[in-house]
């Protein structure tokens, strides 16, 4: 045997943080250390409990409290209110009123009548499990070197082999009530087993302290990786059978390739995409075991569940380059892969089986390049990512010591269309007004562009911030990030006169996210000088950002919206000085015009492909605008007579309706036109100034 090890799992357990915590608070420091590893769990997946001594707040007697994480949540991010608590007594008597595996799921409702406290956290379908073994303590967790194990073609002898027998085996099958009571009757049978590994699934540990068992889990992970790191065939997969593109090609085809998928996807549900070319996921795609594995699916419920039945392979050849050959084949390829999934809906569907969802593959291979996922959110998509990676993982040790077992294809359509599931979805919340839009914002780090991110992210865009303050950038990236989550937004530092950034930036926006629909040209600049005091200079600066800039964002955007084939929203922020005339700011009124015009020379062009181009006009908004932070506030102030501080007043004054203008009033416009609440309006402008007569359009 060989002494090769797998890379340590650290043991991150501190006593003094612990000592400080009840004992709930101990499960929620286990389950969050827990969770924060993915060689231990992926996103979303596993569970943790406790059996805790409380008083009963009716009775006040003491009464055993099964704490269990609830349905749906991260034990990785979960707070103490992410937990069922429950009867422990009441649990244990719904054992008599079981009917048997046909009528299992009836079960789940009556969990809500054992809740403790009133708890409104919804049970999930793994608390048997957690229940009726007879220790304290329990996680469950997906680490990928037990599904190893697990999803090997001979995983009980392996179990035994590789746990020297203190963990038992239990075949696949679906979680629920009778997995709960044979885990827990093995339990009862064993009381030398220090926990059990679910075919297929993953692992069950349990200890008598918080502290203990958290040390079981790891140290049961541990055991399996260092024995498949021992024992593994190398090369792993049989080795390569391609080699792996150069980084540049690879971003290159990525961007090309995800926006045609998404557009030929997001007919029903728009679509966004992930990228990765992870090490792990090249030495797959690359392999000589792709076309056999990849077909096979996956093992755990919860990678099926994220990674549908089986990836879709793109014919890309590194050595033959053939990526107009793979262009060419798109449409037939998704087809097919379409018709595959309606005939696996129609061979396991069920009198009571909900209608058939989105029959589009969510993971793509591509050999030399690496991975697409494409879901309804930015995350879901990561997370496909992730879960597909961990798959890649089972794969490469069950088949390294073994041979590897996928879910069997009538198993998964049950977990896929199962009741509980559908209900599950039944009960998310509507889809907001632009959820699986992408939105692409220049001047992001200003106060329209900010306001404007605010406004679309939170009707559920993602979105690329470009400016070219990188600073102001990057604190605007962490702020939206902070709040909205890592997924939502990547800043991209932009010069809007400089060609080959504005292309290679809409590339970014397509590996990020797999394309663009909405495109906001916001960069400004403000200049005031008398003719007769303007150089060339300003006169071009002016043009090459207000108008050459905005060309150039356009055309890009074009190019991009046109290769989706979904249609798509170009929003140009020009001001009230784009239709009307003011003395002394020559340059930038007559470049504010160029907008305008060019905006509805592109609604000509864009509508045949869907592509609607509309303008908002503001005026005089002060607050938070970096324009209006320098010179140009001096030149207003001083041509209007008045302190820069009463700049604000005079504008409002001098307004039709006597109000301020902010830079919500122009995200509101911006919005407006971004979503199918203007699905019929191109080539409009929204006057947003608090009313000008000499702007108005006739």
């Amino acid at each position: 045997m060989s002494e090769v090890a797998a890379t340590p799992l650290p043991n991150l357990w501190d006593d003094a943080r612990a000592a400080g915590l009840d004992e709930a608070g101990q499960l929620l420091y286990r389950s969050n250390l827990l969770g924060a590893d993915l060689r231990i769990t992926n996103f979303g997946g596993g569970n943790t409990s406790a059996k805790i001594e409380m008083k009963d707040p009716l009775t006040g007697e003491s009464v055993r409290v099964l704490w269990v994480k609830g349905s749906g949540g991260d034990i990785g991010s979960m707070k103490r209110d992410g937990f069922s608590t429950l009867y422990l007594d009441k649990l244990e008597g719904l054992k008599g009123l079981y009917r048997g595996l046909a009528h299992e799921d009836e079960m789940v409702a009556l969990f809500n009548h054992c809740t403790f406290d009133l708890n409104p956290r919804a049970t999930s379908i793994d608390t048997p499990l957690h229940a009726f073994v007879p220790h304290r303590h329990v996680d469950h967790v997906h680490a990928d070197a037990v599904i190893a194990i697990a999803a090997s073609e001979d995983a009980e002898h392996l179990t035994r082999e590789v746990f020297g027998g203190k963990l038992g085996f239990l075949p696949w099958q679906r979680p629920g009530f009778d997995l709960g009571l044979k885990l827990g009757e093995m339990a009862a049978r064993h009381p030398d087993y220090v926990g059990v590994v679910l075919g297929g699934h993953g692992l069950f540990t349990w200890a008598e302290t918080s502290k203990a068992c958290y040390e079981m889990t790891l140290r049961v992970i541990q055991q399996a990786a260092d024995w498949l790191a021992a024992h593994e065939q190398k090369p792993a997969f049989g080795g390569a059978k391609v080699q792996t593109a150069a980084p540049d090609r690879r971003r290159a085809i990525a961007a090309r390739l995800m926006p045609l998928i998404r557009g030929k996807i997001s007919a029903d549900e728009r679509k966004i995409g992930h990228f990765t070319d992870a090490p792990e996921v090249l030495e797959f795609v690359n392999s000589s075991a792709l076309t056999k594995l990849a077909p096979l699916g996956t093992s755990c419920p919860d990678h099926f569940l994220r990674t549908k039945i089986r990836p879709l392979l793109l014919p890309y050849d590194p050595a033959r380059d053939n990526l107009d050959e793979v262009v060419a084949g798109l449409d037939d390829l998704l087809a097919a892969y379409r018709r595959d999934y309606a005939a696996y809906y129609e061979r396991c569907k069920h009198p009571d089986t909900p209608a058939m969802r989105d029959p589009n593959a969510v993971v793509y291979l591509v050999p030399g390049i690496g991975m697409f996922t494409f879901a309804k959110d930015k995350a879901t998509a990561r997370v496909a990512a992730e879960f597909y990676v961990n798959a890649i993982n089972v794969m490469r040790g069950a088949s390294g010591v073994s041979a590897y077992v996928g879910l069997a294809e009538q198993e998964a359509f049950n977990i896929e269309y199962w009741l509980l599931e559908e209900a599950k979805l039944q009960r998310m919340p509507k889809p907001k007004s632009l959820a699986g839009r992408i939105a692409y914002v220049t001047g992001g780090a200003g106060g329209i562009g900010g306001a404007t991110a605010q406004r679309l992210l939170g009707e559920g865009a993602c979105l690329i911030i470009a400016d070219i303050d990188e600073k102001a950038l990057n604190e605007r990236v962490t702020a939206i990030t902070k709040r909205h989550g890592r997924d939502a937004a990547i800043g991209v530092k932009l010069d809007v006169t400089d060609e080959e950034a504005v292309v290679a930036s809409f590339e970014e926006a397509a590996r990020a996210f797999g394309g663009v629909d909405i495109v906001v040209s916001n960069a400004g600049i403000a200049s005031a000088s008398p003719v007769e005091d303007t150089s060339l200079g300003l006169w071009q600066k002016n043009m090459d950002i207000l108008a050459t800039g905005y060309f150039l964002v356009s055309r890009e955007a074009f190019r991009l919206m046109q290769r989706q084939n979904i249609g798509g929203a170009i929003i140009f922020v020009a001001s009230k000085n784009g239709l009307a005339a003011s003395a002394g700011a020559s340059a930038y009124c007559a470049a504010k015009a160029s907008e305008i015009h060019l905006a509805r020379c592109l609604a000509l062009e864009g509508a045949v492909h869907g592509i609607r181009v509309n303008t908002v006009n503001p005026d005089a908004v002060l607050r938070g605008s970096k324009i209006w932070e320098g010179e140009w506030r001096q030149q207003r102030a001083a041509s209007n007579k008045v302190a820069e501080d009463q700049l604000e007043e005079v504008y409002r004054q001098r307004s039709m309706l006597k109000l301020s203008v902010f830079p919500e009033d122009i995200a509101e416009g911006i919005y407006f036109f971004a979503s199918d609440l203007s699905a019929k309006s191109t080539g409009n402008i929204l006057n947003v100034d608090a009313g000008n007569a000499q702007a108005f359009t006739r």
